[in-house]
């Protein structure tokens, strides 16, 4: 019985690779170029299944011209937003994605982010690396404090709750919004606020673990960033689409926040020039679950994905 044709379509782990061709026939992308929307269709109309970045966008369109053969979607990431759930179910395209094994990677990634933005990481880091750093006083590089503070999460799902067990090592007080409040065993003591508005009133670090849906996009925009406290600062390692990055610089600039961690933006790859030249800003190029470990496991999920599917079975992380 031939395999089924499987399109890989960014370079992957060595490991990962190697049990993919064991079990499949794979097209590599040797090249690990993102493909443009004309190439990826022509790939994918010659495989019975894609195993896809967050690079790669499925809409509608895209979705409608690969044709009939495709029939599975196994993503190397827990968001889903770059696929058309609706449209992958009515061309009867299962969907699935990588939950769980990113979490504590990615937690780490955050809790980076809050503490680089807090404690003036990549301005002193450029002072240092330029040869600039010519002085000391006790007035220097003065940042914030995070222990004892109110640690926002926006988005208590997996992510959310492993990184606000991080915070909660630095003494934070956890604060959280979610769809739904959580059992107690998960709260863990966490102060639920049924509002957004609520939670942002009292979040000295607010941390964005939310899904990029519709109603999500630029939910941190101007009116909301002025319902932080002042000199608050905001970590985003989930989308980028979550942040009207024109209002975030607008309060970085007047001193509504004190800075920001981002490790995502409105634009991948590249990010915002505007905010990449502010000392206030803690980048990093959307890397919050690349650890070996958890790549790997990345991997073998969506594959574990695949081969339920391709036995009959329901694949175990389906979202569409």
């Amino acid at each position: 019985m031939a395999k089924p044709r499987l399109l890989i379509t960014r370079k992957l782990r060595t490991v990962v690779e190697k049990r993919a061709s064991h079990d499949y026939d794979v097209v590599f992308n040797v090249d690990d170029d993102v493909f443009s929307e004309e190439d990826l269709i022509l790939a994918c109309q010659g495989v019975d299944a894609v195993l896809p970045c967050h690079s790669e966008r499925f809409d509608a369109a895209v979705i409608r011209a690969i044709g009939p053969r495709l029939k599975i979607i196994a993503n190397h990431s827990v968001g889903t937003d770059h696929v058309d759930l609706d449209a992958a179910k009515a061309a009867g395209i299962v969907v699935t994605n990588t939950p769980d094994v990113l979490s504590d990677a990615t937690a780490e990634i955050a809790i980076l982010c809050m503490l680089g933005a807090a404690r003036r990481g990549a301005e002193g880091d450029a002072l240092v690396r330029s040869g600039q750093w010519t002085t000391w006083s006790p007035s220097f590089m003065v940042g914030r404090q995070v222990t004892g503070r109110r640690f926002g999460v926006l988005g208590m799902g997996r992510v959310g709750q492993v990184t606000a067990d991080r915070a909660r090592g630095f003494g934070m007080e956890i604060h959280y919004h979610n769809r739904r409040r959580l059992p107690d065993h998960l709260e863990k003591r966490a102060v639920y606020h049924p509002t957004l508005d609520g939670l942002l009133a009292v979040s000295d670090v607010l941390s964005l673990h939310c899904p990029a849906t519709a109603e999500n996009m630029n939910v941190m925009n101007a009116r909301t960033l002025a319902l932080l406290p002042d000199r608050a600062i905001v970590v985003n390692t989930a989308r980028g689409a979550l942040i009207d990055e024109i209002a975030l610089i607008a309060a970085l600039r007047s001193g509504k926040l004190f800075a920001a961690g981002l490790d995502v933006f409105q634009t991948e790859p590249g990010g915002n020039s505007t905010l990449a030249g502010m000392s206030n800003v803690f980048l990093l190029p959307h890397i919050g679950s690349a650890t070996e470990d958890t790549r790997d496991a990345m991997g073998f999920r969506a594959l574990d994905n695949l081969d339920a599917f391709f036995a009959g079975q329901a694949p175990g992380d389906r979202v569409a």
